[in-house]
C-alpha cells in the first residue's frame, strides 16, 4: 500500500500530503454518512420544524386524552425546548474568530460527524438484531394475571416491547447526536469569545451546554409520558388493566436507552482516550512540544475524541439515567399505591416525570442566572469560573426545593395518610442535599485548589512512581465518603417513607421514598449535564486557540476553563454515580416486584447463603472487573497504534518538527475509529449476555434440584454484588483519573517547575494512566449497573420455573 496514500472509513479515500492543519477538505464526513444520516440531512429544515410541531401537538392531544398532569408535563417540555433553540440561536450567533481558528474547527466538526454517523450505524445493527430476539423470547414468555385479564397476548406484547426497545434506542442515539452537534460548533465561539473576556467565553460555553442538557432530559420525558399516555388509554380505558401495572410495559424503552449508551459510552471513551494517549505521550513528554501543537499528528483526533467521547457518549448516558431511573420511580410507585388501596394511583406514577419536568425549568434558571457582568475585582482580578457555575447550580437547587414541595404536596396527598407527603418531601429533601455533598465531594479530591489534588502534584516531584501510587491510594480513599453519604441518604430515604402510614402491613412505602429521593438528587440533573458538557467544549476551545498560534493570554483563558472543565466532568461523574447507586435500588426492588407480579408469591428477599446465589453474586462482581479490564485495555492498545503512528510520522517527516512539513492527522483519525468500533462489541456484548446466561443456567440447574425461582434468585444475587462492585469501582476510577488530570494540570500552571520539568512529565504519566479510569471504563460502568438491572427486568420471564 502507498504510505502517501489511504482509504479512510469516515472521509473516503485521501492525499496524506493534502492534510494541512487549517484545511478541512480531510475530514468531509458527509460524503460518507450512514445512509439514514444522508436521508435525514437531506430534509430541508422547515420540514423538519412541522414535522416536530406536529409531533408535540400529537403528543399534547395523547396527553389531554390521558391527564391533566401528562398535558402540563408534556407542555412544559416542549416550552423548554423552545427555550433550548433560544440558546442555541444565541451560541450561534457569536462570532467564529479568525479563519484559522474557523477552519481547525471544521476539521474537528468534520471529523466528530463522521465517526458519530458511522458508529451508530454499527450500534444500530446491533440493536435491530437484539430487537429480533427480544421479539422471539416474548413470543414464548409468560405474562402477568393482571395482562392476561387485559387480554395482552404474548404477540400483542412482543410487538410492544420490541418497540419500545427500539422507540429507547433511537432516542438515546439522538441524545447523543444533539450532545455532539452543539459543541463542534460552540467550540470556536468559547475560542472567539476568551479573546474579548473571560466571562463571555464561560458563558457561550455553559448555554451550549446548556441546550444539549435541556434538549436530552426534555427528549427523556417526552419519551416516557408519550408511551405511557398511549399504553393507559389502550389497556387502562380500553382494556381495563390497573394503571398501576402500566410502567412494566415501559422496560423495553429503559433497555434499548440502556444498550445505546453502553456502546455510545464505550465507543466515544475508548476512541477520545485512545487518541489523547498516544498524543500526550508522543507529544508532551517525548518531543517536549505543548499540548494542542499543531505538529502533534494526533492532536485532530484528541479533539474530535472530546466530542464523541465527552459530549455524545454523555448525552446518551444521561438520557438512559433518567429513562431507567423514572421508569423505575414509577413501578414502585404505581407498588405502593396498590398496596395501599389507592384508588386513582396516577399521582404516584406520574411524580418522577413531574420532578423532571421541573428539573427543566430550574436548572434553565440557573443557567440564565449567569450573566455577562464579571465578578472580578481589583483585590481578585481573575474570577473563579467555578464558583461561578456553582452559583447557578444553587440557585438550580433553591428552585427545585419548592418545586419539589409543590408536586409533593399536589400528587402524593392522600386522605387516608394527610400527612404522607410531607414524609415524601422530607425524602426528596434527602437527595438534594445527596445531590450537593456528592458534587462537594468530588471537587475536593479533583480540584487542584484543594490539598489531595496537590499531594499528587507533590509525589511527581520524586518520579513517575511515586505519582502513580498517589493517584491510585486518592482513588481508593475517595469512595467512603460517597458511601457514606449514598448510605445515609438510603436508609434516612427509607425510614422516612416507611414512617409515611400509607402501607403499614408492608415496605412498599419505604421503598417508594427512597424512589423519591432519587428524583431529588436528579430534580437539577440538566443543569449538571450543562456542567458536563461545558468541560469537552473547554477543552476543545483550548485546541482551537493553541492551534491557530492565538496570543499566550487567550490561552490563559481558555487553559483555565479548560482546568474547571475538568473539575465540572469529575463532580457530574460523582453525581452519576450516586444517583446510579440510588436507582440500582430502586431497580432491584423493581426487579423483585415483577417476579412476584409473575409468580404471584411474594418475591422480597434474597438468601446470599444459597451457593448458588453467592455464586450469582460472585459472577456479578468479577463482571465489572472483566469489564473494566476489556475497556481500558482495548484504550491501551488503540494509544498503542497511535502511538507507533506518530513517531513513524516524526521520524519519515523530519521537517513536521520545524513546520516545514505537515502531519497526516487523518490517518490518526481513521485510526482510532476503527480502533474503537471494533474494541466496543467485547464488552458490550458481555453486559448484555452475563444476566441472561446466569439466570437460564440456574433456572435449569433449579429445575433438576428442586430449588424453585433459583434462576430469579442468582440473578437477584449478580444485580446486588454488581451494583455494590460498581459503584466502588466507579468512584475509584472516576476520581484517580480526575486527580490526576488536574495534578498535571496545577503543575502546568508554574507549579513544581512548570511545563516541561521532570515533574511534568511524570504528572503526564499519572494523567495518561488516569484517561482510560475516568473517561472510558469509569464512565461506562454506572451505565453498566443499570443496564444488568433493565435486562434482568425485560428478561425476567426467562429465569422463572
Amino acid at each position: 500500500m502507498d504510505s502517501t496514500r489511504m482509504t479512510d472509513p469516515l472521509t473516503g479515500d485521501i492525499e496524506a500530503g493534502d492534510v494541512l492543519p487549517r484545511t478541512t477538505k480531510a475530514f468531509k464526513a458527509r460524503k460518507n454518512l450512514h445512509p439514514a444520516a444522508k436521508i435525514f440531512a437531506a430534509i430541508p429544515r422547515r420540514v423538519l420544524y412541522v414535522f416536530g410541531i406536529a409531533l408535540g401537538l400529537l403528543s399534547l392531544y395523547l396527553g389531554v386524552l390521558s391527564s391533566g398532569v401528562v398535558v402540563f408535563v408534556l407542555a412544559t417540555c416542549l416550552v423548554m425546548l423552545l427555550f433550548a433553540v433560544h440558546l442555541a440561536r444565541w451560541v450561534i450567533a457569536k462570532d467564529e474568530g479568525t479563519a484559522d481558528m474557523q477552519e481547525v474547527s471544521e476539521a474537528i466538526r468534520e471529523g466528530a460527524e463522521g465517526y458519530l454517523a458511522t458508529q451508530y450505524g454499527a450500534i444500530s445493527k446491533l440493536a435491530v438484531a437484539l430487537s429480533g430476539v427480544i421479539y422471539l423470547i416474548y413470543m414464548f414468555r409468560r405474562t402477568t394475571p393482571e395482562q392476561e385479564a387485559a387480554g395482552l397476548s404474548r404477540a400483542t406484547l412482543a410487538a410492544l416491547t420490541t418497540g419500545a426497545f427500539l422507540l429507547g434506542a433511537v432516542c438515546s442515539g439522538a441524545a447523543g447526536f444533539v450532545g455532539m452537534w452543539v459543541s463542534v460548533r460552540a467550540n470556536v465561539r468559547v475560542s472567539a469569545a476568551a479573546r474579548r473576556s473571560a466571562r463571555e467565553a464561560l458563558q457561550v460555553a455553559l448555554r451550549a451546554g446548556g441546550f444539549s442538557a435541556l434538549v436530552v432530559v426534555a427528549m427523556t420525558i417526552l419519551g416516557v409520558s408519550t408511551l405511557y399516555s398511549i399504553f393507559q388509554l389502550w389497556f387502562v380505558r380500553a382494556g381495563g388493566m390497573s394503571a398501576a401495572d402500566i410502567p412494566l410495559l415501559l422496560v423495553g424503552y429503559g433497555f434499548g436507552a440502556s444498550f445505546v449508551a453502553l456502546l455510545a459510552q464505550l465507543g466515544g471513551g475508548i476512541y477520545t482516550k485512545a487518541a489523547d494517549v498516544g498524543a500526550d505521550l508522543c507529544g508532551k513528554v517525548e518531543a517536549g512540544i505543548p499540548e494542542d501543537d499543531p505538529r502533534n499528528p494526533a492532536v485532530i483526533a484528541d479533539l474530535v475524541g472530546d466530542n464523541v467521547g465527552d459530549c455524545a457518549a454523555r448525552g446518551a448516558d444521561l438520557f438512559e439515567s433518567i429513562a431507567a431511573e423514572i421508569i423505575a420511580a414509577m413501578i414502585l410507585g404505581g407498588t405502593m399505591a396498590k398496596k395501599a388501596g389507592i384508588s386513582n394511583p396516577s399521582g404516584f406514577i406520574m411524580f418522577p416525570l413531574v420532578i423532571h419536568s421541573l428539573d427543566l425549568v430550574v436548572s434553565a434558571a440557573g443557567i440564565l442566572s449567569i450573566g455577562q457582568k464579571s465578578t472580578a475585582t481589583p483585590l481578585q482580578p481573575v474570577e473563579d469560573p467555578y464558583a461561578v457555575i456553582k452559583g447557578g447550580y444553587t440557585v438550580a437547587i433553591g428552585l427545585s426545593v419548592v418545586g419539589f414541595g409543590v408536586t409533593c404536596r399536589y400528587l402524593l396527598y392522600s386522605v387516608a395518610a394527610p400527612q404522607a407527603w410531607l414524609h415524601f418531601l422530607g425524602c426528596g429533601l434527602v437527595g438534594i442535599v445527596t445531590a450537593y455533598i456528592f458534587v462537594w465531594i468530588a471537587q475536593y479530591y479533583t480540584d487542584y485548589k484543594f490539598k489531595p489534588v496537590r499531594l499528587v502534584a507533590e509525589a511527581s516531584t520524586t518520579g513517575h512512581g511515586t505519582n502513580i501510587i498517589a493517584g491510585v491510594g486518592l482513588g481508593l480513599e475517595s469512595t467512603a465518603l460517597p458511601v457514606l453519604t449514598m448510605s445515609t441518604a438510603l436508609i434516612a430515604s427509607y425510614w422516612l417513607g416507611n414512617s409515611s402510614g400509607l402501607t403499614p402491613a408492608s415496605n412498599a412505602d419505604g421503598l417508594f421514598g427512597t424512589a423519591v429521593a432519587t428524583m431529588g438528587m436528579l430534580s437539577t440533573a440538566a443543569y449538571v449535564l450543562t456542567m458536563d458538557v461545558f468541560g469537552p467544549i473547554a477543552d476543545n476551545a483550548g485546541g482551537i486557540v493553541e492551534m491557530s498560534n492565538q496570543p499566550e493570554a487567550v490561552r490563559e483563558i481558555t487553559d483555565l476553563l479548560d482546568a474547571v472543565g475538568n473539575t465540572t466532568k469529575a463532580t457530574t461523574k460523582g453525581y452519576a454515580i450516586g444517583s446510579a447507586g440510588l436507582a440500582s435500588f430502586l431497580l432491584f426492588s423493581a426487579y423483585l416486584d415483577e417476579v412476584s407480579s409473575f409468580t404471584g408469591t411474594p418475591f422480597q428477599s434474597v438468601d446470599i447463603a444459597i451457593p448458588e446465589v453467592f455464586i450469582g453474586g460472585l459472577l456479578g462482581a468479577c463482571l465489572v472487573f472483566l469489564f473494566s479490564a476489556w475497556a481500558c485495555m482495548a484504550v491501551g492498545r488503540s494509544a498503542q497504534a497511535v502511538v507507533t503512528e506518530v513517531r513513524r510520522q516524526f521520524a519519515e517527516r523530519p521537517g513536521i518538527m520545524t513546520y516545514a512539513e505537515k502531519p497526516d492527522y487523518a490517518r490518526c483519525v481513521s485510526m482510532v475509529a476503527a480502533s474503537a468500533l471494533k474494541e466496543m462489541v467485547k464488552p458490550g456484548l458481555l453486559a448484555v449476555l452475563a444476566p441472561c446466561v446466569v439466570g437460564v443456567v440456574f433456572r435449569v440447574l433449579g429445575a433438576y434440584t428442586g430449588q424453585e425461582l433459583l434462576g430469579a434468585k442468582a440473578v437477584a444475587g449478580m444485580l446486588m454484588f454488581c451494583t455494590v462492585t460498581g459503584i466502588l469501582m466507579a468512584l475509584f476510577l472516576n476520581t484517580a483519573g480526575g486527580a490526576w488530570d488536574n495534578a498535571k494540570k496545577y503543575v502546568e500552571s508554574g507549579a513544581h517547575g512548570g511545563k516541561g520539568s521532570e515533574t511534568h512529565k511524570a504528572a503526564v504519566t499519572g494523567d495518561t494512566v488516569g484517561d482510560p479510569f475516568k473517561d472510558t471504563a469509569g464512565p461506562s460502568l454506572h451505565v453498566l449497573i443499570k443496564m444488568i438491572a433493565t435486562i434482568s427486568l425485560v428478561m425476567a420471564p426467562l429465569f422463572l420455573d
